[in-house]
């Protein structure tokens, strides 16, 4: 049984090639290895929920997505959650670009009457990456100085949107964005 269901937006290659990169300097150092070990993407979760129809709404997600064009992402900050397992994160300038995706995909889901939860709303959603997940809070200013190190902003675009389940990470499906309908 999964624990529920993200649509997340995936980068052009070298853009997931640098998150990558950071994944990997966690990983060697044995600050954290979770991202990697349950085989998920660099990405920005765009939504997420405990329960989702994939089936239902995988016409109205490939629709949505056919309309949208390539999205600019520069991630100009590093962050954490206080509350949330000490996940370390890249963070974009939000542009107007990525709100409104973010802010349309909902709308559409509360169309179809997807109950949108507080974190995802509007005036609350916080787009970020994350880099690290369950840092060792003992290893939390060492995490923070590898994060340091990466010579920000890092730049490239948000290209694809896909559905995964979790846990462990199963992508259910996923579309490029600008994708036609016929693909």
């Amino acid at each position: 049984m999964s624990e529920g269901y993200a649509i997340e937006l995936y980068f052009d290659p070298a853009l997931e090639n640098q998150v990558l990169k950071a994944w990997n300097v966690f990983a060697r150092r044995q600050i954290s290895t979770k991202l990697i070990n349950t085989e998920s993407r660099p990405h920005i979760t765009l939504f997420s929920t405990s329960f989702f129809d994939s089936t239902r709404l995988e016409s109205f997600i490939k629709s949505f997505v056919s309309k949208q064009e390539p999205i600019s992402i520069s991630f100009s900050t590093i962050g954490s959650f206080s509350s949330d397992n000490n996940v370390l994160f890249l963070s974009p300038i939000p542009s107007m670009s990525l709100l409104q995706l973010q802010s349309q995909l909902c709308d559409m889901l509360k169309k179809e009457s997807v109950e949108i939860g507080e974190d995802y709303r509007v005036d609350s959603w916080v787009p970020c990456c994350p880099v690290a997940l369950d840092v060792p809070k003992s290893r939390m200013a060492e995490a923070f100085s590898v994060l340091r190190d990466l010579k920000l902003p890092v730049n490239g675009y948000g290209m694809e949107i896909g559905l995964v389940e979790f846990s462990p990470v199963r992508e259910v499906f996923s579309f490029p964005l600008g994708n036609t309908l016929e693909s």
